[in-house]
């Protein structure tokens, strides 16, 4: 069987050969040509001569090629010799596709000039603008106006220095904060400045006064020399502008004094004595007597005014 397909094989290519030539001169000539037989036809009746897969020099795609290329249809072939592509007709139409439109989103209404004037994005106009400012500043005074009497009534209130009685400490016109808790917490201390209720009849129409306190319940307090003693021993007052410039006093109102002494008064329970820095011009417990705890409103803490002078008293 190899022997004969080894003699059959060159018939057939020179068959398949010979008809392309003749094709090839007919068209060269003008002749009209019959029709070209269909590829498949000529590949089954001439099929093109096998290349050995183990030829030396054979490509891989000329081997996975080999027996199964068709003829070539060339541009002539189909158009002519003129080289020239075919010019359109006249009744060839493109075919348009109509563009439908998207549906707009679920969630939203179709925009349109009125939709969109019928959309609420809660954005304020100026009249709701105008009256939703009114109602947050009005909200921010009230409360600071509701804070601002809370804290006058139980934590701090300012004062107004009206008089030169507390001098060197505080002169007239000076502004003051007092801590109206302090009392609350602890006992009324000796050197405090406190602000309390005018005694009645004290000073004529000055319902507050501030003073430092000097004695406490149940001390005695007597003067000598210019010089405060208290129960016998001297006191030292370095926020005086010299030591002994305490002028004496004859018993006060309230005041205690069992011996009789001079210049002494015994602090009743529940009450302190009180004094200006300016011992010179101050009306104080030597003129009105020893104040009751209760009277007193709070302790002074703070200097706020002037500027220059902020500090703690």
């Amino acid at each position: 069987m190899d022997s004969d397909r080894t003699e059959d094989a060159p018939d057939a290519d020179d068959d398949w050969a010979d008809e392309l030539m003749e094709r090839a001169l007919a068209r060269s000539s003008g002749e009209p040509q019959p029709p070209d037989p269909d590829p498949a036809d000529s590949y089954t009746q001439h099929p093109p001569p096998e290349t050995p897969q183990d030829a030396p020099g054979a490509s891989t795609a000329a081997r996975q090629d080999a027996g199964s290329r068709p003829s070539l249809v060339t541009f002539e072939d189909l158009h002519g010799s003129s080289g020239s592509f075919p010019a359109p007709t006249a009744d060839r139409s493109v075919e348009v596709v109509p563009q439908v439109p998207s549906p707009p989103p679920p969630d939203f209404p179709e925009a349109t000039p009125d939709s969109m004037q019928q959309v609420d994005l809660g954005m304020p106009g100026t009249g709701l603008g105008a009256g939703k400012l009114i109602l947050e500043w009005g909200s921010v005074i009230v409360g600071a106006l509701v804070m601002a009497l809370l804290v006058k009534a139980y934590l701090f209130q300012a004062f107004y220095i009206p008089s030169p009685s507390m001098e060197p400490t505080l002169v007239n016109g000076d502004r003051i904060i007092v801590n109206k808790l302090s009392y609350d917490l602890h006992q009324v201390n000796r050197g405090d400045v406190v602000v309390f209720k005018a005694p009645q009849g004290a000073v004529n129409g000055i319902e507050d006064l501030i003073k430092r306190v000097i004695a406490l319940p149940g001390e005695t307090i007597s003067t000598e020399a210019g010089r405060v003693r208290i129960d016998g021993g001297l006191l030292l007052e370095p926020y005086l502008v010299s030591q002994d410039m305490t002028s004496g006093f004859s018993l006060p109102p309230g005041c205690l004094n069992p011996a009789g002494t001079p210049d002494t008064c015994l602090v009743p329970p529940g009450h302190v004595f009180v004094m200006g820095d300016n011992r010179s011009n101050s009306k104080d417990a030597r003129f009105f007597g020893p104040i009751p705890e209760e009277s007193i409103l709070g302790r002074a803490f703070l200097r706020v005014w002037p500027l220059g002078d902020i500090g703690r008293l």
